[in-house]
């Protein structure tokens, strides 16, 4: 009744398709293209009878936040059918089995945990807190969401900032990328130096990305399949060429960057006394593959002061830096549980706010249908001033009628808050 069912909690429910169980290539068949996704997600919002919908998409999940209108709720399958139409029968019944489905309370802490990257694949990494902050404003623009998601996304996101401030489960990196990068700024490396990068895959391009996000412009990509090379120089406005021309190269560098696939060293001591180019000053490698992309023979007799960033060490980094943030995550529960107090207390208000807007609507309603059905004839009878009498009185009563329950409700969230 009045409009409750626009923000029944028990009407919400999350499915996430995760890296915790499941591929990632598997999980990315549930990407949605720029494209495609305001028609796709206003499809499945009609077919499935939702009062409210949000999509969230990154590298290792895929999330959809429902509010249905009070009918049976969605099942996995259905998302299935709309969003993964080419899977096999395994990939579907993996999918099946292995999503996660959170309806109520559960889902609003879900929601928290997620925002707060707590449920990432690194726990404490950043982006998270925007990505799900986008997916709303999106849901919001594309007029997929409502009042129940805009409550749940406003805690949510003040819970990560919250335990951005007050923990210290993000200050220490614990991605190698990360971890590398941050090195490489410990050395005070200028942003004007020579930074030759020898591989185009993920790792790679998550440190060019990082490089170029912090002002490094004099990037030189080598790759193998040299389009890869190319995709990502003219994304970040950098130069581009096949890997064979590392023999060619002649122009020096202050910083080499390799992660490839190969099984033996790429920069082997004959390549790297090319790309020196005869220069004898301070240079830094850094080798990000498994194993390793240098050759020993280059430390044995260095013809340059050399600063070595390699793969292990930064994994043991990593390892202590994640050890140290796990420490964080019980007092990133405690915020969670406080703010989870908070957002009830928040959401009953609102349910409050919503029952009471209705009330002058009904009163207003009661009366009309009294005075010109009800009793309609006797009024009639009834002389311009008894008229305007009882008009006074019943304009009266139906102030009165709409203030008590108005001054009661404010009383009740009063007490609430106590």
């Amino acid at each position: 009744m009045y409009g409750l069912s626009s923000i029944d909690l028990e009407n919400f429910r999350t499915v996430a398709f995760t890296h915790k169980n499941l591929p990632l290539d598997l999980v990315g068949r549930f990407h949605l293209s720029e494209e495609s996704k305001r028609q796709e997600l206003q499809r499945l919002k009609q077919s499935l009878s939702l009062s409210e919908l949000m999509y969230v998409s990154t590298c290792n999940r895929v999330e959809f936040l429902l509010v249905n209108d009070g009918a049976s709720a969605p099942e996995v399958k259905d998302l299935l059918h709309f969003f993964a139409h080419d899977l096999s029968p395994d990939e579907e019944a993996l999918a099946l089995s292995q999503a996660e489905v959170y309806s109520g309370q559960e889902a609003v802490e879900h929601v928290f945990r997620v925002c707060s990257s707590l449920d990432s694949m690194v726990i404490g990494e950043r982006e998270i807190i925007t990505q799900m902050r986008t997916a709303h404003e999106e849901a919001r623009a594309m007029g997929l969401s409502g009042d129940l998601l805009r409550l749940i996304m406003r805690k949510a996101i003040e819970t990560a900032k919250q335990i951005f401030t007050e923990t210290d489960i993000f200050k220490k990196p614990v991605s190698v990328v990360s971890l590398a990068f941050h090195r490489l700024r410990d050395l005070q490396v200028p942003l004007s130096s020579r930074m030759l990068i020898v591989g185009a895959g993920r790792t790679n391009k998550a440190m060019v990305r990082f490089l170029a996000k912090h002002g490094f412009e004099n990037i030189h990509i080598f790759n193998r399949t040299l389009s890869k090379a190319e995709s990502l120089a003219a994304e970040l406005g950098a130069k581009a060429s096949p890997l064979h021309a590392l023999d060619d190269y002649t122009e020096g560098f202050d910083v080499l960057i390799s992660c490839t696939g190969a099984s033996e060293a790429v920069i082997d001591r004959e390549r790297f006394d090319q790309l020196l180019a005869g220069e004898r000053g301070k240079k830094v490698l850094i080798d990000l593959a498994l194993p390793g992309d240098f050759a020993p023979s280059i430390f044995a007799q260095p013809k340059a002061q050399l600063t070595h960033i390699n793969i292990e060490e930064l994994r043991l980094t990593a390892e202590q830096n994640l050890a140290e943030r796990s420490r964080e995550i019980s007092r990133c529960e405690e915020i969670i549980d406080n703010k989870m107090h908070e957002f009830h207390e928040l959401y009953h208000t609102r349910q409050i706010e919503l029952s009471m807007r209705q009330i002058p609507v009904s009163v207003k309603e009661i009366r009309q249908r009294a005075m010109q059905e009800v009793y309609a004839k006797d009024l009639e009878s009834l002389n311009p001033e008894s008229r305007e009498v009882l008009n006074k009185i019943v304009d009266y009563m139906e102030k009165k009628y709409i203030s008590v329950p108005m001054k009661m409700a404010r009383e009740v969230m009063l007490k609430a808050k106590r």
